[in-house]
């Protein structure tokens, strides 16, 4: 697993970020299970940097939490049942380029303070809820909403991460 960080805020946290991300990560990757090595693009950023983005993908003028952008199209399927193909990796490392997460730091504190949680707990289930949406998940209906919740919760209980 490769995983680029990107740093566009001084926004930091109690925690190793690289070390939690990366966990979280793996045990997304090993539930899901996708055995081949990945390449994922994890963007810190604030209110401001993820507003503009927002904006200018999703025409919504406001800050969110995350957001993901697969590099994957499964046709209607999920990445564990989906044979990667070549046109789905990196030419030099061979790794498959799943996407990137941008992720809003205040967001993620504000939040925690919000739901009555760890900063630590909020920051671990938004990179699992985006590893999702880079599987190929959604939640635009009720059951597909469901589904990504049930997997969230899995993925973070299994590290033991909880409210």
């Amino acid at each position: 697993m490769t995983l680029l960080f990107e740093y566009e805020t001084e926004y930091t946290f109690p925690f190793d970020m690289e070390a939690a991300a990366k966990e979280v990560i793996a045990e997304a990757l090993r539930q899901e299970g996708v055995d081949d090595a990945c390449e994922i693009s994890l963007t810190f950023t604030d209110d401001a940097g993820i507003m503009e983005l927002n904006a200018s993908f999703r025409d919504i003028h406001k800050p969110t939490d995350v957001l993901s952008f697969p590099m994957i199209d499964y046709d209607g399927r999920y990445a564990g049942e989906y044979e990667f193909l070549e046109q789905d990796k990196n030419p030099d490392t061979g790794d498959v380029l799943l996407g990137d997460i941008v992720l809003s730091l205040e967001r993620v504190a504000a939040q925690a303070s919000e739901y009555g949680h760890s900063p630590k707990r909020e920051f671990a289930f938004l990179i699992a809820h985006s590893m999702l949406h880079l599987f190929g998940y959604d939640h635009m209906s009720d059951d597909e909403r469901e589904l990504m919740e049930e997997k969230q919760e899995r993925i973070l209980s299994a590290l033991s991460i909880t409210r």
